[in-house]
């Protein structure tokens, strides 16, 4: 062993020795317990920053300490690598955003063997590569077939610099998340997935995921939104363009009396068919395909509408109802028609407001402490459904909330004129997108205006890869070549969009263990081995999405059999952002910290360390330069202290018989710090609390006498335990160090140290003793003493005799494993 740490040749030879052993390589072996362990795949952007050096270095921890315990462990990687950042890298380099992304993955593969991750290479993929997105394509056509897919015209978020769809999480304060530019409200032909139709099992099924934080299971529960409410038809005075009614769907019935209004979109058919011979109508509809149709935006942009003109009769009270077309009401959300109850609703109370529109309270307050009701200005409880009483509503005076809404829906249900539903907030999933770089949706378009799904044997239909982008337009749109194929000797046309890449991301984690498999989406017996993914780790953005739409897609699959478990992730840990300058560390903010500086700079090891060290994995951390050279030091100082062990003669056998008291103390140190690193490492993922308690122990071993047998026989056990503890966190250094202790095979093969019971087992402790609540001594007495022989040390201890001599006991008491206290006039 040399004398000095130096990083470099270290890390090089271990990863030599994982590399010519495929010591990472996980096969299915139903002798063992198995353990997947997924960190979210990157986009491969070009280069890590050290957010993405904390998330795979939590991952390899779990990975390695799993196997540890003796698992059959898989941990793989991939790319995201479909996405429209690949097109604008092409257009600004002018390649093709094939061979930038491969030039991205070359050189982030590169990067990430360099940090010493443990993934298994041979299930490596892309999901940019034919092999991959012609199962998915598969996938979508066997969908279709099921009727779970259908395509048709929506309005969306548009955004006219990068000519695509935007979901409304992309869309921020009106622009597009991307580029700033202001979205526009557009209507085109889209494919959806029915996602609705699994509403409910998304729901129930998160009473399943022990393992998933509270938050993120809330954030779901929310965004699917089930809520119990009434299906209400307005009728209308007059029909319009044959349509004689509007129909609401409302969670609020037992504010229909107060109903003063009805709205609808822009986008409504009676929306459109007025506004032919209406154009002031035509100009506020076509100003309103200008604004976003995100949700936040919505809720929060100037409430603006033109009167339609016509007036519906209430379903109950038979008065008229005016009829109007307002900007925050979306075709896509229900019927696009919404009952306006201004004095309980805050946007209709808004709208209500801006155009004179009549404010009738139906809901009183029961609280005092709320102020009076005032049609002027908005109040919380407006909108309060507790504690509340139904007012001016006939024969529906008088009720409580539920009261009122089974009221009021058992008598629309008697008048024909509405009934209970269940309903969603989750809408279903638009899966198109107008750009280039992604898989081509498998859809031949007819000659007479039908489609047929693309059939099997002509799967995948390959996206070109040779083009020139010029920024504007996709190429394969810009294409009429590609367009054109035939089918059966018809000539029909391919479907120009692509799919959104939330597709990709949906279902890699499946794919992962048999990226090879040539005969179908997946390997039954490989995927139902290893799924689902016992730890899976990314950030708390894709609370919703990502892991929603995985969800919904692991559920397709079960349901076309080729899995046969509900859920994909078991345990989902959201690591926090690594910041810079209080800033989420990004490309696009430029403000990223390359690791590749610190690896030449301190080596893999000390990087790990370092951003494993700095805060809880939950946490969000600021990075520091500083920090990361304090690892650095502490891999320096047990190297030397493993050093100078072994300059001794080989350490004689360890007989726990014949420890002094300070050998003792450090073996239950030693014992204690196991039996806590494993549950750090295992239950709680508290790596910054593993790594304190190893540094503890290293110090505490640096005061421990080795002039003798047992002291060097301690110390060499101590120096085995701690280099497979830290291993999991700096393998290259502690696959040097465990080389060098003499052990034979590998540290990522040894068996995670056991811990001995016995050693843990105090002979004596330690108590306080307090007089008059001060802390006058400390005493050590056995661990099983009796209480009389306890007060009798604490009463002839030379310091508690000072505070009460001469003075009268008043009490005495022994708090067991704590302390003593006594009280004295």
């Amino acid at each position: 062993m040399q004398e000095k740490y130096t990083p470099k040749p270290i890390e090089q030879q271990a990863q030599k020795y994982w590399d010519d052993n495929d010591s990472f390589v996980a096969n299915v072996d139903t002798e063992k317990d198995k353990y997947y362990c997924l960190t979210m795949f990157p986009y491969p952007s070009g280069n890590l920053h050290m957010g993405h050096v904390r998330n795979y270095s939590i991952g390899d921890v779990i990975s390695r300490y799993q196997r540890m315990l003796g698992k059959n462990v898989l941990q793989p990687m991939g790319w995201d690598a479909f996405g429209l950042p690949a097109e604008n890298a092409a257009v600004k380099h002018n390649t093709a955003p094939g061979k930038w992304t491969d030039s991205n993955i070359a050189y982030m593969r590169n990067q990430l063997k360099q940090l010493g991750f443990a993934y298994d290479w041979s299930k490596e993929l892309a999901t940019c590569k034919p092999d991959y997105y012609r199962w998915e394509q598969w996938f979508f056509t066997r969908l279709y077939e099921k009727g779970l897919v259908y395509k048709k015209t929506s309005a969306v978020n548009w955004c006219p610099e990068d000519e695509t769809v935007l979901a409304n999480e992309q869309v921020i304060d009106g622009c597009c998340w991307r580029c700033d530019t202001p979205v526009e409200r557009k209507e085109i032909p889209q494919w959806f997935i029915k996602i609705t139709e699994y509403a409910d099992q998304l729901l129930a099924d998160l009473d399943q995921l022990d393992g998933w934080p509270e938050q993120v299971k809330t954030m779901q529960r929310n965004w699917i939104g089930r809520s119990e409410g009434v299906d209400i038809r307005f009728d209308l005075e007059q029909p319009v363009a044959q349509i004689d009614s509007i129909d609401v769907y409302t969670t609020r019935p037992d504010t229909l009396l107060g109903a003063t209004y009805v709205s609808l979109a822009a986008e409504h058919p009676i929306s459109l068919a007025l506004a032919e011979n209406n154009p002031e109508l035509q100009a506020f509809i076509n100003d309103c395909k200008t604004s976003s149709v995100a949700e936040a935006d919505m809720a929060t942009m100037e409430k603006k509408g033109v009167a339609a003109g016509i007036n519906t009769i209430h379903p109950v009270s038979g008065e008229k109802v005016p009829v109007w077309i307002a900007n925050y009401v979306l075709m896509n959300y229900g019927s696009g028609a919404v009952m306006a109850v201004p004095s309980h609703d805050e946007r209709d109370f808004a709208f209500a407001n801006k155009y004179d529109l009549p404010v009738v309270q139906v809901i009183a307050s029961n609280d005092n402490n709320d102020a009076g009701f005032d049609p002027t200005i908005w109040q919380e409880w407006y909108a309060r459904k507790g504690n509340t009483t139904t007012i001016n509503s006939g024969s529906f005076d008088g009720l409580d909330y539920q009261q009122a809404f089974d009221g009021i829906a058992n008598a629309l249900e008697k008048l024909g004129k509405g009934k209970k539903k269940t309903n969603y907030r989750l809408r279903d999933w638009g899966v198109s997108r107008q750009r280039y770089w992604g898989s081509p949706i498998p859809i031949f378009n007819l000659p007479d205006g039908g489609e047929i799904a693309v059939p099997a044997d002509r799967l995948p239909i390959l996206l070109p890869e040779d083009v020139v982008m010029d920024g504007v337009s996709s190429p394969i749109k810009s294409d009429p070549e590609w367009r054109k194929d035939q089918l059966d000797g018809i000539p029909v046309e391919r479907e120009t969009d692509t799919f959104d890449t939330f597709m990709e991301s949906s279902w890699y984690y499946a794919r992962f263990t048999c990226p090879d498999y040539e005969d179908g989406m997946l390997d039954a017996d490989a995927a139902n081995y290893w799924l689902p993914v016992d730890q899976y780790i990314g950030g708390i953005e894709h609370a919703i999405l990502h892991l929603l739409y995985a969800r919904f897609f692991h559920k397709l699959m079960r349901d076309e059999g080729l899995i046969n478990c509900d859920e994909p992730f078991d345990r989902l840990l959201c690591q926090g952002m690594v910041l810079k300058d209080g800033t989420k560390m990004s490309k696009s903010k430029g403000n990223t910290v390359d690791p590749q500086e610190m690896i030449e700079q301190y080596g893999a090891d000390s990087v790990r360390l370092s951003i494993m060290f700095a805060a809880p994995p939950e946490q969000s951390l600021e990075w520091s330069d500083s920090a990361l050279g304090g690892a650095h030091k502490f891999l320096h100082r047990l190297w030397g202290r493993v050093y100078n062990h072994l300059q001794n003669a080989k350490a004689p056998v360890l007989n726990t018989d014949s420890l002094d008291k300070g050998q003792q103390t450090l073996r239950r140190k030693l014992h204690e710090t196991i039996a806590k690193v494993g549950d750090d490492f295992g239950r709680r993922l508290t790596f910054n609390t593993a790594i304190a308690a190893i540094m503890e122990l290293t110090n505490d071993l640096s005061k421990l006498p080795t002039d003798n047998e047992q002291g060097l026989a301690v110390e060499h056990e101590a120096l085995q335990a701690i280099i497979v503890m830290l291993s999991p966190i700096a393998p290259h250094f502690c696959h040097e160090l465990w080389n060098a202790m003499g052990n034979t095979g590998a540290v990522i093969d040894a068996q995670w140290p056991i811990v001995d019971e016995q050693a843990m087992v105090r002979n004596t402790i330690e108590l306080v003793v307090q007089v008059n609540g001060k802390v006058r001594a400390k005493i050590e007495v056995a661990a099983d003493a009796s209480e009389e022989s306890i007060l009798e040390q604490a009463f002839t201890d030379s310091n508690v005799i000072k505070y009460i001599e001469n003075k009268e006991v008043k009490m005495r008491k022994v708090i067991p494993g704590k302390l003593v206290t006594i009280a004295v006039k």
